[in-house]
């Protein structure tokens, strides 16, 4: 009788509040509100930093036109076109300007011409909407100045990528299926032990970014790659963005898509300078994105494709540093990693202790 009354009795909020912690509708519901969140949050950070891409520092070689009244008049106009943005370095001569273009140090070369004209020489390759504001600003400045221009873009980007959007959808392919293969990872294979965990990320990183390079060069002709430096290139982003999820998976479990969405998503991957150049976007997401593994990537991928020789360092350690990063969090703390399988020994071991029978 007592027991039926038991099993009558009307929970309390305690009680209910309980069951439903331990329920699988406690993480539903929270979900549905983190992914609310997130896509509002990916619109707008996309919204944000490419929507409407203002200059705001521009680095751009001078070779003589500084000393001509008309050279000073158009060096002016753009500069007010351009909200005082042109950031106006001296040449010694075309050719240096011209080394300075193929290091990324600058994006355009003004230069004195013939008869008072001046020559505004764009680099499509260092970044197709930078190139593109300047293209379309220095003939209104010149005529409002009075000054004839001549424009011509003399690192043009290639055919088959008008735009110069294939480097960051590569670059953002090897970022999105780098930590969604470690996700598969742990769902999958969950028994793989850290090395081998490790190991298999690489893998699957290496045999990824062959495909992408192979895809887009070979199959597609998109973009002519410096194939083995590209596939590389990929493989360490993809590996590295593995790790990054695999580092907050090892931190915060079931959670771990939050923080790795964040990182590389919703600031990485808009902050990259890839589809909007670094000179245009908001000067904070500018500096942030290169220290960034999907910023990186597009740093080195870029360099790679249209400035061959003139490679720099640095996006390399970022990608090395993140990846060395997340692995060595990852390995210090693999005891947390929500994955892993019992050693044969410590099996054996267990079965000897059980009580028989």
């Amino acid at each position: 009788m007592s027991d039926h009354g038991a099993h009558g009795r009307v929970p309390t909020k305690g009680e209910r509040w309980a069951a439903f912690k331990r329920s699988p509708f406690l993480p539903a519901t929270v979900l549905v509100f983190i992914l609310a969140a997130a896509a509002g949050l990916f619109a707008g950070s996309y919204t944000y930093s490419m929507a409407n891409p203002t200059p705001h520092r521009i680095p751009t070689a001078v070779v003589g036109a500084q000393d001509t009244a008309r050279g000073k008049a158009f060096l002016g106009g753009m500069e007010k076109a351009l909200n005082a943005s042109l950031e106006v370095r001296g040449y010694d001569s075309m050719a240096a300007a011209r080394r300075g273009v193929d290091e990324q140090a600058v994006f355009a070369i003004v230069g004195a011409g013939p008869g008072d004209k001046v020559t505004f020489d764009v680099s499509g390759a260092s970044g197709a909407s930078v190139a593109q504001v300047l293209a379309e600003t220095a003939p209104k400045v010149g005529a409002e100045v009075g000054v004839p221009v001549t424009v011509k873009d003399v690192k043009p980007l290639q055919e088959g990528d008008p735009r110069g959007l294939a480097i960051f959808y590569i670059s953002l392919a090897a970022v999105i299926i780098g930590f969604v293969g470690a996700i598969q990872l742990s769902v999958h294979a969950r028994g793989l032990n850290p090395a081998e965990r490790i190991g298999f990320t690489a893998l699957y990183a290496l045999l990824g970014a062959f495909v992408i390079a192979a895809v887009v060069d070979w199959w597609l002709g998109a973009v002519d790659l410096p194939f083995v430096e590209s596939w590389l290139i990929l493989a360490l982003t993809m590996f590295t963005s593995g790790m990054v999820f695999t580092m907050f998976n090892t931190l915060f479990g079931r959670w771990a898509m939050i923080p790795t969405w964040g990182l590389m998503v919703l600031l990485g991957n808009p902050s990259s300078g890839g589809a909007v150049s670094w000179p245009l976007l908001p000067s904070v997401l500018g500096h942030i994105g290169r220290w960034l593994p999907p910023g990186a990537s597009v740093n080195a991928q870029h360099t790679a494709v249209y400035f061959g020789g003139h490679q720099h360092v640095f996006p390399f350690l970022v990608l090395a540093g993140w990846a060395l990063l997340s692995s060595a969090v990852f390995w210090v703390w693999r005891h947390r990693h929500p994955g892993g399988r019992e050693s044969a020994g410590a099996h054996v071991a267990a079965h000897a202790v059980a009580p028989a029978g």
